[in-house]
This record gives C-alpha cells, sequence and structure tokens, in this order.
C-alpha cells in the first residue's frame, strides 16, 4: 500500500518561486512525492485516509539542501596533528594522512555519523565529496549503503588526483565512473553521481582530459575545489602559464552541471566565466575560515550574474548555522552590516534546491507539486507576526536557533519528535569511535 501522510496543522512555509506562507497549512504526501499542500482542515477533508501527523502549531518547511559536504573528514573530530602554519601544510599534515588511513569499513562509518547530524539538523539532500586512497574500489558503493540506511538523498563522488601517482588518479576515475553508470540521470530518487576531482594544484593536464573524455555522452558534470588557497592559483600559473578557472574551462571542466568549490582567490574575468558557463559556485565560509584561506566575494559573483550556493566542507551537516556564518564574515570582511544577509538566505533557499535538482528526476528542498517529499517540522512557534517578507529574519533569529522536531525524506519519516527511526545513534557512534581510534593508530605509524 502507498504511503500516504498528511503533515498539518502548522505554519507552512513552501519556499520556491513562488513562496508562500499558509496558518493553519498542511501539506499532503503520496509515496515519495508531495502531491498537494494548503489548508489543513481543506486537506483533512480532502484526503480522510491519510495518516494525519499534527505539529501543533510548528513551522512545517523543505527539508535543507548542503551542496558540498565531505563525510569522511568524520575523523578528524578530536584529532591531534602537527600544527599548520598554512593550508597546504594543513592537507599534508591532516586531511591527507586521514584520507590515506581509512579502510572501507572506516568510510562507512565516518559517513553514518554526518548523516545521522544531516538528519537531526534537517538537511534533507547533500551533494558528497569524497576520498580514500587507501580503499578506492567501492568506496562509493560503501557511502551509498550508509545512505540508504540513514535515508538522506544524497550526490556522490570521487576525489580524482594525481598526489598519489598515476595509478591511484585511474581508479577514482573508474570508481566514479562506475558509480554514475548506476546513478546519474536520476536512474535513484536517493542517490546521484558526478565525477570528483580533488584541484587544479594536484591534477594534471593528462588526468583531466582522461576525466573529461570517460565522461561524454554522462548526463552529469564535475565537483572540484577551485581557488580555496593562492597555493592554488600560484600552482596553476606557474605549471600553465594561466590561473585556474581559464585553465579548467579550457579543459571542458565547467558547466552548468559542474560544482565549483569555494572559489576565493579568482579575479573578475574568472567569475565572469564562471557565471557565463552557469557553473554552481559553492561557498563554504565556515571552513574557509577555519583554514584562514580568505573570504569568497559573493556580492561579486551576484554581479556578474552567478548564483552562489552554501555548503560546509565537511565542517558541520548543519545548514542553519553555516548560514548565519556566510552572511556574518561578509558583514566583517565588507565592514558594512547592511549587505549579504538576503544574499546569504537565497543561496541556502533559492539557489541550494536548483542546484542539487538538476542531479534528481524531481525538485528538492521546495513544498510544491510532484517535489520530492522532503519536509522538516521546526520546534518553533513564530512570536511575532511571519510573512513572506520577513521570513528569512525568522528564520535566521528564530527557526534557526530552534530544534528540528521531525524530518520526513522521501516520503519516509526517520526521525519523529526529536527521535530517529530505526537507528541505534548511541551504537553507531561507539562503532565509529573504534573504527577512528584505529585509523589514527595507522595515521601515527605512517608518519
Amino acid at each position: 500500500m502507498e504511503n500516504k501522510i498528511l503533515v498539518g496543522n502548522g505554519t507552512l512555509v513552501t519556499l520556491g518561486s513562488s513562496n508562500r506562507i499558509i496558518g493553519q497549512g498542511a501539506v499532503y504526501v503520496e509515496g515519495n512525492l508531495i502531491r498537494d499542500f494548503g489548508l489543513t482542515d481543506e486537506l483533512r477533508q480532502k484526503y480522510p485516509g491519510a495518516r494525519f501527523l499534527d505539529v501543533k502549531g510548528r513551522v512545517i518547511m523543505p527539508g535543507l539542501v548542503n551542496v558540498h559536504h565531505h563525510l569522511y573528514s568524520t575523523f578528524a573530530c578530536g584529532i591531534s596533528t602537527e600544527p599548520a602554519s598554512n593550508f597546504v601544510e594543513i592537507l599534508e599534515k591532516l586531511w591527507w594522512k586521514l584520507d590515506k588511513a581509512l579502510t572501507l569499513d572506516d568510510v562507512y562509518y565516518s559517513a553514518l555519523v554526518p548523516l545521522i547530524k544531516c538528519v537531526k539538523s534537517g538537511t534533507t539532500t547533500i551533494i558528497d565529496h569524497h576520498a580514500s586512497p587507501g580503499a578506492v574500489r567501492g568506496s562509493l558503493k560503501k557511502i551509498a549503503k550508509a545512505v540508504k540506511k540513514i535515508g538522506v538523498r544524497s550526490v556522490l563522488c570521487y576525489e580524482v588526483t594525481d598526489r598519489n601517482g598515476l595509478k591511484e588518479s585511474n581508479k577514482g576515475i573508474s570508481e566514479n565512473l562506475n558509480f554514475i553508470r548506476k546513478y546519474a540521470g536520476g536512474q535513484d530518487d536517493m542517490l546521484g553521481a558526478m565525477m570528483g576531482l580533488h584541484a587544479s594544484m594536484t591534477l594534471s593536464d593528462r588526468t583531466l582530459k582522461k576525466a573529461v573524455k570517460s565522461m561524454q555522452g554522462l548526463a552529469t558534470g564535475f565537483h572540484v575545489h577551485i581557488s580555496e588557497d593562492k597555493a592554488d592559483v600560484e600552482d596553476s600559473q606557474k605549471k600553465y602559464k594561466m590561473r585556474v578557472v581559464p585553465r579548467l574551462y579550457d579543459l571542458g571542466i565547467l558547466g552548468e552541471k559542474t560544482i565549483a568549490a569555494h572559489c576565493i582567490h579568482v579575479d573578475d574575468i574568472e567569475m565572469k566565466i564562471l557565471a557565463d558557463t552557469r557553473t554552481n559556485v559553492v561557498n563554504n565560509p565556515s571552513s574557509n575560515m577555519n583554514n584562514a584561506v580568505g573570504t569568497a566575494d559573493i556580492l561579486g559573483f551576484l554581479k556578474k550574474g552567478a548564483r552562489p550556493g552554501l555548503g560546509t566542507d565537511g565542517m558541520t551537516s548543519n545548514m542553519m548555522e553555516e548560514v548565519r556564518t556566510a552572511f556574518l564574515i561578509q558583514h566583517q570582511v565588507k565592514q558594512d552590516p547592511r549587505v549579504a544577509f538576503m544574499e546569504a538566505c537565497d543561496m541556502l533557499l533559492k539557489t541550494n534546491p536548483v542546484i542539487a535538482s538538476r542531479y534528481f528526476r524531481h525538485k528538492v528542498g521546495v513544498i510544491e507539486k510532484d517535489a520530492f517529499a522532503d519536509l522538516i517540522v521546526m520546534d518553533y512557534y513564530p512570536y511575532t507576526p511571519m510573512s513572506e517578507e520577513n521570513f528569512y529574519g525568522h528564520f535566521i533569529y528564530g527557526i534557526g536557533t530552534s530544534l528540528v522536531d521531525t524530518t520526513i525524506i522521501n516520503g519516509r519519516i526517520v526521525y519523529l519528535n526529536k527521535k530517529l527511526k530505526g537507528i541505534k545513534e548511541e551504537q553507531v557512534h561507539r562503532e565509529a569511535s573504534r573504527f577512528a581510534a584505529e585509523v589514527w593508530k595507522r595515521m601515527k605509524e605512517k608518519k
């Protein structure tokens, strides 16, 4: 029997191009799609056979989207490493040691933990970028298994890089292709696929050309870090006599299904190239601050016609934390409290759903007919008037500081009354801790 749920008796926020706020609103879910929404009383009469989920006045809204995550970063929490004075040292002393120490079991458990955090913080769709040089083959399958278990809609890719030799970069391309052939193009409602690339500074023309050639005729794009640090730009200028964005453009990497993470150290010409190719620029402010690499010029991108999205780069799974960081750092950098508030909210609530929807057969991040049934109920009762015009203020200063009460993904209730359904979180964390200890041990042994 097809799943039928009516989530109602709340303040409904639809978002999307026709954003509406409906008091005493409800959403009708049939199977894994939203089939109707409106006033609770009317929908209860219209769909009497549906299971009624009474949210008792709370806010009902679409699930949130994270368009640049690193699930594999989980085991870095609490780790002790040699201090790093710059971004390249951070990569060499932490991340490239951590990812190389991961086994397939580690990959699985390091994915489970942040996916649970996604559910509990209302993030229902992610676009992930994975790396495990010691366990390339089968790594995306392991993450897919974790995705299916927890139930977070995900687009996955493996990070192709030359830093460990040609043999490994070839393995990375093959791992991506095997997954893309199975999951790109909307064949699976919970999984999508891309071709992952690390960054210009660790990728030769030979490898990039091979990756581009292998993608011909496939219905997806690339997921690459661009100019996150000045070192990426300097490397490109030294080796190829050009900046990063023109190099990737000439090689055929850019486009409307490609994600360009960070894009901090780009000039006006590069911004225009990214905008003209409709490449999806993704800002990751918390990570950028943590790594002290600079701040992306979001307002500059918007002036050039680009529409930046928002990611976390693995720093968190909570997009409500990230959106606050996004506009606060712009206030600080621009020394102007008037800027970037609306723009930061737009990145998360408008642009992210558009980006992620390109990899699936139905829309995500909106409440409208025939969109995927990804909903969250926030433990928030508006205590000042709330309308379409002032919703962002409520979202940042009220909803964003409240707890998620219920999360529904693909029509399935995965989190109800602040409790996970069918997942023993304590047991997952206990097992993850055991695997993390072994990863840390291997990292020390390889010093």
